[in-house]
């Protein structure tokens, strides 16, 4: 399981307990809140929520808090479908999407924070400035230097089959989030979310910029720093496995040495 561990820069204390009245049927909800404009430390909030008219999913309690409870609650949230990725956060000490995470999967209380070691811009939200920054520094997009076709660039079904397990990624940071080492080295190494998204475009056929790229992340921390910890394939909400396309990576590094 992916370590549990708070924003940075966080002493969390108790705050305040808010119940659904007349409720017989509830789950406690313990929320993650810090607001920069207020002061105060950060804290954990108590909701009491109502089972019988809540959704199945960690999102529709969020959100049946913040329309009901408190509306001064605030999360990302969009798709509702695991699709868009906005909704990642840390419950009950792994990462993954609220909007995917069943609530009767939680045993007990339900803990729910922002995804780990990044800064916070407001209780759930996280800054992941830094992680796009990152996903723009590898080109994640085609680069070609052949003339363009009158159509198309074609692709083989074997070739496209290569990129399954790749294309799937909706970049939600659970899995960079959840690995120490990106803790350590956020600034300097790209993490596995950046790097099995590097792994895509290297690995497509109709790509013809190789070179540059491996160029790219031919340094100490950008792709070295690595451990194979596997956090990344745990935390990851679509089972995809970050670190076999980082070894993928590593390997092509050593085959165009050779």
């Amino acid at each position: 399981m992916a370590e549990f561990s708070l924003p940075k820069n966080s002493k969390v204390g108790k705050g305040k307990t808010v119940k659904a009245e007349g409720a017989a049927n509830t789950r406690d909800f313990h929320v993650y809140r810090w607001n920069p404009d207020d002061g105060e430390n950060p804290h954990m909030d108590t909701f009491k929520v109502d089972m019988d008219s809540c959704g199945p999913m960690v999102l529709d309690a969020l959100i049946k808090i913040k329309n009901e409870m408190d509306s001064t609650v605030t999360f990302r949230r969009s798709c509702r479908e695991g699709v868009c990725g906005s909704c990642a956060m840390n419950i009950n000490g792994k990462n993954g999407l609220a909007c995917t995470t069943a609530i009767e999967d939680a045993k007990g209380d339900v803990s729910i924070t922002p995804l780990p070691h990044q800064e916070v811009i407001k209780d759930l939200v996280p800054d992941l400035s830094n992680f796009y920054a990152q996903y723009a520094s590898i080109k994640p997009w085609m680069e070609t230097q052949s003339p363009a076709p009158e159509k198309e660039r074609l692709q083989s079904p074997e070739d496209r089959k290569k990129l399954d397990g790749l294309y799937e990624c909706i970049l939600c940071a659970c899995c960079s989030t959840s690995c120490p080492s990106y803790w350590w080295n956020g600034d300097k190494y790209l993490g596995p979310a950046i790097l099995l998204q590097a792994y895509r475009w290297l690995i497509d056929s109709r790509d013809e910029n190789t070179g540059e790229r491996l160029d790219n992340l031919e340094d100490p921390f950008r792709l070295y720093r690595c451990h194979t910890i596997m956090n990344c394939a745990n935390a990851c909400p679509k089972g995809l496995n970050p670190a076999k396309a980082i070894a993928e990576t590593k390997k092509m590094m050593v085959e165009r040495r050779g």
